[in-house]
């Protein structure tokens, strides 16, 4: 186990990102898909598509899902034993025919840094991308560029194609990406991509006829904290110690009733 943690920590600084990580079993990505779906039904599509934002604190199964050992097991290679679990949100892409595009513009996620949109210092961002569905170019697959972590923050600008689903419809301009060097991440259903915040990602519209759907979560290191923005004002509402100890404080714990710490 210490040594794949090695492994894991050592690809994850190389490259920036790892991805095809299993974290669901059959049984369990069954039970997933179920609690979803109750969640689509009730809310309805348009609104699940970016809006199912830190329900971790009012859903045990959601908070499962962003403490599942496997899923931790990885992040604490990554960042260290003390986690805080910063942000969630499931992000879905579905197919025209379920969801019609606004002014027929399919929606897509721009060239970007993670660590833009959050801001923080005395520790990075990790973000995860659960897979709730298969993941493969034609439903718009997580594309990064490898290393590009070690370019620190880029310029980002404004959007200039209308779709952008980030929610500062923010850019990296195109002169400084190196988008040939860019990676595709395929998942299936129940498999994991994670990648540093400053890895530099996007991911195109889906042009199948499939939902391409996932959990996304952000964690932080508890020596991590957020960067005074005035033209940016941030706020962490979601914020809950999920791994070790907190002797930094510069978040809130805000633990449902129902959770209880694994590590």
């Amino acid at each position: 186990m210490e040594i794949k943690a090695n492994d894991l920590k050592k690809a994850y600084e190389n490259n920036g990102y790892l991805t095809g990580i299993r974290v669901l079993d059959k049984d369990e990505l069954a039970l997933t898909t179920q609690n979803f779906s109750v969640l689509e039904d009730k809310f309805g599509k348009v609104y699940a598509q970016y809006n199912l934002h830190n329900v971790h604190l009012q859903y045990k199964w959601v908070m499962d899902l962003a403490t599942h050992p496997l899923v931790l097991q990885t992040i604490i290679a990554a960042l260290g034993p003390n986690v805080i679990l910063l942000d969630s949100r499931f992000i879905c892409k579905y197919p025209a025919s379920d969801v019609p595009h606004e002014n027929n513009i399919a929606p897509y996620v721009a060239w970007h840094q993670d660590i833009r949109y959050w801001g923080f210092e005395g520790g990075p961002v990790t973000s995860v991308w659960l897979a709730l569905d298969d993941v493969d170019r034609e439903n718009g697959v997580l594309q990064v560029i490898p290393g590009s972590h070690k370019l620190g923050l880029l310029e980002h600008g404004t959007g200039a194609i209308p779709g952008n689903m980030l929610t500062s419809n923010q850019e990296i301009p195109k002169n400084l990406v190196e988008a040939e060097k860019a990676v595709e991440c395929p998942l299936k259903a129940g498999e994991m991509s994670v990648h540093d915040g400053l890895t530099v990602h996007f991911s195109e519209p889906n042009i199948s006829n499939r939902r391409r759907c996932g959990f996304v979560i952000r964690y932080v290191p508890t020596t991590a904290y957020p960067v005074e923005d005035p033209d940016r004002p941030r706020s962490f509402p979601a914020t809950v110690l999920i791994a070790g100890d907190d002797t930094f404080n510069h978040f809130k714990n805000n633990a449902p009733n129902f959770f209880v710490k694994p590590f």
